[in-house]
């Protein structure tokens, strides 16, 4: 691997900057990715906010730990998208954009710092929206609080390796992966349980719920290895059409991911609180109980 110019720990979008740098095409796509990406979470915002009332009282707290889920999504993803920009300065002679001479380096340690707020709260939501039959709810609680802040934690440690030493980062990357299928299985758990004597259609959507978490969830995985996906390999590509593919790509799949587990993940939540509100009497225009 040429380390000529190291930037020791930096995440390889910065490797890529001094290098062959970015096309206008490749700096602008990820540019407009976490720019939608925090227009998203800050649209959603309005939603969890004005139909926080149409659930009944003891399923609003999944609402206002959506409402604190954007507001930190948003705000993150808004200084992600100003790091982006700050961090390349566009060369007029070769048309490209490159690492900006004296500036912050790109970081996606962000994003980490957002999942660490984030993640616990994603999980902590569907507890009070289901009833579990069997477990524990305090222990649920601190199983996806545990599981879910350390599995952050190591991946955090280990995007810092992803250039200069694939040991390190494919280590951590493994022990974050642990905590991640201990999430899965405690979510698969939580979601049966949880869709035991509930209506038809509150089953259904608690069915959408569990692929579209698995879904959005195996994405991030993805985005953590996108360096040594495109192409395969044991090295990061740092030059060529494969080094801004990947750039893009990564960028493109935090996004998809964020915007598919948080915003459509709660809103999906809302729609089954709303349903066994229904169920259970509450209507919101008349707001109060079912005659």
């Amino acid at each position: 691997m040429n380390t000529s110019n190291s930037l020791g720990n930096a995440t390889f979008e910065n490797y890529v900057g001094i290098g062959d740098g970015l096309s206008e095409m490749s700096f602008q796509m990820v540019a407009h990715v976490l720019t939608v990406g925090y227009a998203v979470m800050f649209a959603a915002l309005l939603y969890f906010i004005l139909t926080i009332k149409t659930v009944q009282p003891k399923y609003r707290t999944t609402a206002i730990l959506s409402v604190v889920v954007m507001v930190s999504a948003g705000l993150l993803l808004f200084i992600q998208a100003q790091n982006w920009v700050n961090a390349f300065t566009f060369d007029v002679e070769q048309g490209r954009y490159f690492l900006a001479d004296g500036s912050a380096l790109f970081n996606n340690g962000y994003r980490y710092l957002n999942w660490l707020i984030d993640v616990p709260m994603l999980l902590f939501q569907i507890l009070f929206v289901v009833t579990l039959t069997k477990s524990s709810f305090s222990k649920v609680r601190n199983r996806f609080w545990f599981s879910g802040s350390m599995m952050i934690i190591t991946g955090y440690i280990g995007q810092y390796f992803e250039v200069t030493s694939f040991a390190l980062f494919a280590f951590w990357g493994t022990v974050s992966t642990v905590f991640f299928i201990d999430i899965l299985i405690t979510m698969r758990k939580v979601i049966k349980e949880g869709s035991e004597g509930v209506p038809a259609d509150a089953k259904r959507y608690l069915g959408y719920i569990w692929t579209i978490f698995l879904f959005s969830w195996m994405l991030y995985p993805g985005a953590y290895l996108m360096p040594y996906l495109i192409p395969i390999g044991l090295e990061p590509s740092l030059t060529g059409l494969a080094s801004e593919a990947a750039v893009v790509g990564r960028q493109l799949t935090y996004t998809i991911a964020d915007v598919t587990s948080k915003v459509v993940y709660g809103v999906l939540l809302t729609v089954v609180a709303q349903i066994m509100s229904n169920a259970d009497g509450y209507d919101y225009n008349k707001h109060g109980e079912k005659n």
